[in-house]
């Protein structure tokens, strides 16, 4: 599948399944919510979570996107770059969770101050996805 034309279908979505390998190369699937930015997407995650270990060990990923009423999917294959854990409500990271949120809702957050904070108790950061291939069909 051409890829233009699976990130162009993928951008009016926002739920996926995100697999990562685990260390003895078993597959994992995560639940997720993704934010298109042009040729790549962009998935929130926690530091503790086992998909997170996995993608910093092995930043191989597939995300898989589907939609069962016209039974169209697509699978992207590529790789993860890792934004630093959120530490101060107002560094980088926190910045790219500000822009992932409003992708993702499509409006703003009612307390930017109380996100900022939250994403730095939670210990989150963004994983960026790459993707080098597709499979899949859309209808």
């Amino acid at each position: 599948m051409d890829l233009h034309t699976a990130t162009t279908w993928a951008a009016d979505r926002k739920n996926a399944v995100l697999i990562t390998l685990r260390k003895d190369g078993r597959a994992q699937s995560s639940d997720i919510a993704y934010a298109s930015a042009g040729d790549r997407f962009l998935i929130s995650v926690t530091a503790g979570r086992a998909k997170t270990s996995n993608m910093r060990r092995d930043p191989r990923v597939v995300l898989h996107i589907t939609e069962p009423d016209s039974w169209s999917y697509v699978a992207f294959d590529g790789t993860v770059e890792l934004s630093p854990e959120a530490a101060d409500p107002h560094d980088a990271t926190c910045d790219l969770l500000v822009d992932y949120y409003e992708r993702v809702a499509g409006e703003a957050h009612p307390d930017w101050e109380e996100y900022r904070q939250a994403m730095v108790i939670e210990r989150r950061l963004v994983a960026t996805l790459s993707p080098t291939t597709a499979v899949g069909q859309v209808h």
